[in-house]
């Protein structure tokens, strides 16, 4: 019997990240587990049963960014491509997750970090020390500098195309061309 209710159990758990992701991006902070639940298609009750409180929510939501954010850089072919292209395909990447996740930016939601490591901050920092070795990038920063600035400029990516100011596009060029005009090499 738990074999029949597993794949319902599943679409629901995805509707309810689905649905959550959508309405913490469009209320952020204001947004309720009864805005989620009604955005979902499901009772108070239900999302309940699934996520006892907002923080298990956002927790679940956190997770699926990073699998979301791993499986799209991972899907980007970095490894084959030239280190600017490279850097273009994971700004767009990651900026296509943050517009889902901005919320977790914005309230700073720290998902696990062996994960986030392994999904998003080792195939970047590949990238970085590939530009630093073939002399692309600057020598006097390490790739984890790089990776610390290169994160700021996609927070405030991220938080520029949740208020409008700039779209998903717009904010990927830009995040791209700042951050490789500031880490090309002297």
């Amino acid at each position: 019997m738990a074999s029949l209710s597993a794949p319902h159990h599943d679409r629901t758990t995805a509707a309810i990240l689905d649905a959550a992701g959508h309405v913490f991006a469009d209320r952020g902070g204001e947004a309720s587990m009864a805005d989620v639940a009604a955005a979902a298609g499901v009772s108070r009750a239900t999302l309940y049963r699934y996520f006892p409180d907002r923080e298990a929510l956002v927790d679940a939501l956190a997770a699926q960014a990073l699998v979301d954010a791993g499986a799209r850089l991972a899907d980007a072919g970095l490894e084959r491509a030239p280190v600017v292209e490279a850097i273009e395909r994971i700004v767009r990447a990651l900026l296509a997750v943050g517009d889902r996740y901005g919320v977790l930016i914005r309230d700073r939601i720290k998902a696990d970090a062996g994960e986030t490591e392994r999904l998003v901050g080792a195939p970047i920092r590949a990238v970085f020390a590939r530009g630093i070795n073939d002399g692309l990038f600057r020598q006097d920063m390490t790739a984890q500098v790089l990776l610390e600035f290169f994160g700021g400029a996609l927070v405030a990516a991220t938080k520029l195309n949740e208020r409008g100011h700039l779209g998903l596009e717009e904010a990927s060029a830009a995040t791209a061309s700042l951050f490789l005009d500031g880490a090309r090499a002297r």
